[in-house]
């Protein structure tokens, strides 16, 4: 079953931040993730526990796949860019 790796993003430094869209897209693709939000219109109904900022939504062909991008050697130095240049939630979501 499809896994989902979901982001809430504060971007601060927007320049640096393409730098880093550029680079993750393609490796999240090649471990089986496709792009199905990245940053859209949202309309909020409730926020008791958060309030988005901007969502990402990633479908993987289920966890392992999901967990072996966010893991992944070649994520991890493109990684930094998010972190220095953004604030972020980061969860995986089985899609079970």
């Amino acid at each position: 079953m499809s896994a989902f790796v979901i982001v809430d993003t504060r971007i601060e430094n927007p320049d640096a931040y393409e730098e880093y869209k550029k680079l993750a897209k393609p490796i999240a693709e090649k471990y089986g993730g496709s792009y199905r939000a990245r940053g859209g219109a949202m309309d909020v109904r409730e926020t008791d526990l958060w309030t988005p900022t901007r969502m990402v939504v990633i479908e993987f062909p289920d966890m392992d796949a999901a967990r072996a991008f966010v893991d992944s050697e070649e994520y991890a130095p493109v990684k930094p860019l998010r972190r220095d240049n953004a604030k972020c939630t980061l969860l995986i979501l089985d899609g079970d």
